[in-house]
């Protein structure tokens, strides 16, 4: 039996074209975003979309590394990778390129690639964008990096968002004593974010694994320890064991909430009705994570629209290791909630519709008005022009004297010279 024949437009499976409307969206969401990351000091880079592997994924987990398409470069007979993340790349250049001693923020805005797709009706061609604070271990910097998202999210109009934080840190500080190997954590890991409880008291009673009931009781314990911060504080501290590990993560989230209350940020999450929340089972991304991790949801989305948090020492792979803070989100997804929104819809551009001809003074009349930031789109011979993204409401003609607008329907109305 031969094989069906494969369709010349059929795109792989989570992958799709952007089409006119929802690239109009995206790109000014790009803007939006980039130049609010902008006020706060963050310097754009545009880091290359193919690396070799060595230094694309560094000593990246394996989870990256699965989700990285490589080929081989035949320039060099190297491997190449096609970036699955951006956060990396990041690093090298602030360790390797610019090597700069105190303070260094940067941003980046540009597609990634996965093998598979992450997340319910998720693409495999994300426009990740994102920020970067190298260089300081202080709160203070966490403190930033929180606002900023926030900040982020009220840009993008998003519907009540909801920042729910959690310390990387907390899982390895229960199996201190008893690590467990690395595809046995990332199952656990998983397990956690799902908050599957039977599945994960499965992965934890495994005899291999030899781990006390006690401390197979904290990791469980971790699927309950969510709502308001304040009180998963106080039930962490009665359910998980009191190592000075778990105590030190407990500390520092609690100092993290004191200072989020008294600074800025608690004003911006006031003002901007985003709700704050702790989720002790949603663990780090990537495990590259070592300390505060953060995610933002927002209704009607399965997936977490914004991940972030401290990675210290991520640069090290590039021989300079230092502190570092950020977060990063799925552009093509916020376009996508907000296309969603009951009260969303497309309002198309005004535009001038002109004829096309060598007449005197219709060129000089087109240009000055594209200069001035109309849309003057030029009826080309013996065509019909079908345009979603704009509707005419004016149309360029010639009075006889000068070419003149008037409006599209009422063609008695003069809406002024233009030459």
């Amino acid at each position: 039996m031969s094989a069906r024949p494969v369709s010349a437009w059929l795109l792989p499976d989570s992958v799709a074209d952007v089409l006119p409307s929802e690239a109009r969206r995206l790109e000014e969401l790009r803007r939006l975003v980039l130049d609010r990351f902008r006020v706060y000091g963050f310097e754009l880079v545009m880091p290359p979309l193919l690396e070799y592997t060595e230094s694309l994924l560094g000593k990246a987990d394996e989870a990256l590394n699965l989700r990285t398409f490589k080929l081989l470069d035949q320039a060099s007979g190297r491997m190449l990778g096609l970036r699955a993340d951006t956060t990396l790349q990041v690093a090298r250049i602030d360790a390797h390129i610019l090597n700069r001693k105190g303070i260094v923020r940067l941003c980046y805005c540009g597609p990634v690639l996965h093998t598979q797709a992450m997340g319910l009706h998720t693409t495999r061609e994300p426009l990740q964008c994102g920020v970067e604070l190298y260089g300081y271990s202080g709160i203070e910097a966490d403190l930033e990096i929180l606002s900023l998202a926030v900040d982020a999210l009220q840009v993008a109009e998003l519907d009540r968002p909801c920042l729910a934080l959690s310390h990387a840190g907390l899982l390895p500080a229960l199996l201190q004593d008893h690590p467990l190997p690395a595809e046995g954590l990332r199952a656990v890991h998983q397990s956690l974010a799902q908050k599957n409880t039977p599945v994960l008291q499965q992965l934890l009673a495994e005899a291999d694994w030899a781990l006390p009931e006690a401390t197979q009781s904290a990791v469980l314990a971790l699927c309950q320890l969510h709502g308001a911060p304040t009180d998963v504080l106080q039930r962490a501290q009665a359910l998980l064991p009191a190592s000075s590990a778990v105590v030190r993560v407990l500390e520092q989230l609690k100092q993290l909430l004191q200072s989020l209350q008294q600074s800025l940020s608690s004003t911006v999450l006031r003002e901007q009705a985003a709700a704050l929340v702790m989720d002790l089972a949603d663990v780090a991304n990537f495990e590259y994570h070592k300390g505060l991790v953060f995610s933002a949801y927002v209704p009607g989305c399965p997936n977490a629209v914004l991940r972030g948090g401290r990675y210290d020492n991520v640069g090290e792979a590039f021989g300079r290791a230092r502190p570092a803070t950020g977060f990063s989100m799925d552009l093509r997804e916020w376009v996508a909630l907000q296309a969603a929104k009951p009260n969303a819809h497309a309002v198309p551009k005004p535009a001038i519709r002109a004829p096309w001809g060598q007449q005197a003074g219709l060129a000089d009349a087109v240009r000055q008005l594209r200069s001035q930031g109309e849309v003057v789109v030029q009826t080309l011979p013996n065509s019909q022009a079908e345009q979603e993204e704009f509707v005419y409401d004016r149309e360029l003609v010639f009075d006889g004297q000068a070419w003149v607008l008037n409006a599209i329907n009422t063609p008695n109305t003069n809406l002024g010279e233009t030459t």
